[in-house]
């Protein structure tokens, strides 16, 4: 993915609220089909990644990328920006 994707769509996950919230306990099982789940409707999701957590928001977004088959696009803060295109035929974010 260039820069200028990852901008563009850093530029559309700005109006979206996070869809959930990563804490001290890291990521489960759950949180993951959740996450996956969430990807599979919307394609762009953000997340909050909570203070008391033990990793910082970029080795969170990069380690829930890998797990979700994601592509990491941003850490802003404590929040985190993930992509993955739909399975589904709807029409895909255009970035």
């Amino acid at each position: 993915m260039t820069s200028k994707e990852r901008s563009n769509l850093r530029s559309l996950a700005s109006a979206l609220e996070p869809v959930g919230q990563v804490g001290k306990n890291g990521v489960g099982e759950n949180m993951l089909r959740s996450f996956s789940d969430a990807l599979e409707a919307r394609e762009l999701i953000k997340l909050t990644v909570l203070e008391n957590s033990e990793k910082t928001p970029k080795e969170t977004g990069a380690e829930l990328a890998a797990a979700l088959q994601a592509e990491f696009v941003a850490a802003i803060g404590r929040k985190v920006i993930l992509y993955r295109r739909s399975k589904r035929d709807i029409k895909h974010i255009e970035y």
